[in-house]
């Protein structure tokens, strides 16, 4: 199934969006505001295929004026009211910035921009707990920090709306429930030894499936979540799901990000996260009855019901950037959902629907870019731009359901995409013809993860 991406589609993409050529190559836009423009360009090889003597097509999208450092006197000025040290965690604010940068924002939302967001806040609090001695703010002071950190963030090239695009309120940083946010009161209930010797450094491929480190965190949460309670309260079988527990696992996260360097705890966080990422589909199914009316029972028209099919998938297209193992839960999803419509027959077969057909579509030809299964953030660099990694070259036909779906996991040896992004045997290099110099060009290169 070839789906390109429609102008209109860039247009919301990318604000400021001023020239869309269509060249043989693929298509250009300039932006006479930047000199940045993205590159988009076919570095993998797909699975016993040998290397192309030919540049792959590319799609060139505008980039982002450079990130200005948030120590300079760009800085917009701040409430005062704040005591997070945002010194010490200034690589992560650059980075959970370049994460959710500006247009790209609410389409690497799910699986980059928000889950370095939550990291960021939760090293914040953490290391500044160094000198408060305390694990959450108060309302007033959560308030005065979370519109502080927005603000450096968007000043560094962030989106204006990230509250809304990740749902993170000033309660997200308070206590909520838990009822221990001093740090020596922590220390004095939980094994703190073993809650760092399983989470210190985890190994973000395996942690998924052996939750070495999850367990530890579930451990600590549940005893901190007791103070004050007794075995009568019920509190001694609260199950891990419960709201007080989740606000005692973000205390944890916390004090392991005040004990841990920056760079270190921002990998903790987000290896944990991309556990639960991939669980789910982040995409919305809207009305499909469409699709359900020409290719339900007793079909008729098979070109009919591919084209109702197309258009319906081009519909999940514009939504966002997902992860290979998304896409597997995304593909279930619908299928279930068709079935249950009285779609019996396999349509993704039929109509020769693949898993990158999911996610967001990045050029003229076959080019749908899933992302790593693994925690990956976007890159910046003044001379080479914005870049973060796709996969062009998953060809891998989405798998019809049957009616004993379970969520795709890496853990599952069935799994026909693995999670762990392997090295593209493929030259990699950075192909531009008749474009006009001196612009400076982001090579976002789309490499392969199987």
């Amino acid at each position: 199934m070839k789906k390109g991406v429609p102008c209109g589609l860039i247009l919301q993409l990318v604000p400021l969006l001023l020239l869309c050529l269509r060249k043989s190559h693929g298509e250009l836009f300039r932006d006479t505001e930047s000199s940045v423009l993205v590159q988009i360009k076919s570095s993998g090889i797909a699975p016993d295929t040998f290397p192309s003597p030919e540049p792959q097509p590319f799609l060139p999208l505008l980039g982002p004026s450079p990130l200005t450092p948030f120590t300079n006197n760009s800085v917009p000025r701040l409430s005062g009211l704040c005591s997070l040290n945002f010194s010490a965690v200034e690589s992560i604010m650059s980075t959970t910035a370049t994460d959710c940068w500006a247009s790209f924002a609410p389409y690497l939302a799910n699986v980059v921009c928000c889950p370095q967001f939550d990291a960021t806040l939760a090293i914040l609090i953490g290391q500044s707990s160094k000198q408060s001695g305390e694990l959450a703010l108060s309302k007033t002071h959560a308030e005065h920090c979370l519109s502080d950190v927005e603000k450096i963030l968007e000043s560094q090239g962030a989106n204006e709306n990230l509250q809304t695009i990740c749902s993170i309120y000033p309660s997200n940083l308070t206590e909520v429930s838990c009822p221990v946010i001093d740090v020596s009161e922590l220390e004095s209930i939980v094994n703190t030894t073993r809650l760092l010797a399983a989470c210190g450094k985890i190994d973000r491929l395996h942690e998924c499936c052996k939750e070495a480190c999850q367990n530890s965190i579930i451990e600590a949460a549940r005893k901190i979540s007791l103070k004050g309670k007794s075995s009568s309260d019920g509190a001694l079988i609260l199950p891990e799901n419960s709201t007080r527990i989740h606000d005692c696992r973000n205390i944890v996260l916390r004090w392991l990000a005040s004990k841990l360097d920056p760079s270190s705890a921002s990998s903790v966080l987000r290896g944990l996260s991309n556990c639960k990422v991939n669980e789910v589909c982040p995409l919305e199914f809207s009305d499909m009855t469409n699709v359900t009316k020409k290719c339900g029972d007793g079909m008729t028209n098979q070109t009919a019901c591919c084209n109702a099919m197309e258009s319906y998938v081009s519909h999940l297209q514009e939504q966002s950037f997902i992860t290979n193992l998304q896409a597997l839960n995304c593909a279930a999803l619908l299928g279930l959902k068709l079935q249950k419509a009285n779609v019996s027959n396999n349509v993704y077969n039929l109509c020769h629907i693949n898993l990158k057909d999911f996610s967001l579509q990045v050029g003229s030809q076959e080019s749908g870019c899933l992302l790593p299964s693994l925690p990956s953030d976007v890159a910046y660099d003044q001379t080479t731009g914005i870049s973060f990694i796709c996969d062009l070259n998953d060809n891998i036909a989405a798998p019809w359901p049957s009616t004993s779906f379970s969520p795709a996991s890496s853990c599952n040896k069935t799994t026909k995409l693995p999670s762990v992004p392997k090295a593209t045997s493929a030259q990699s290099g950075l192909y531009i013809k008749n474009l006009m110099s001196p612009m400076l060009f982001a090579s976002l290169l789309l490499n392969m993860v199987l």
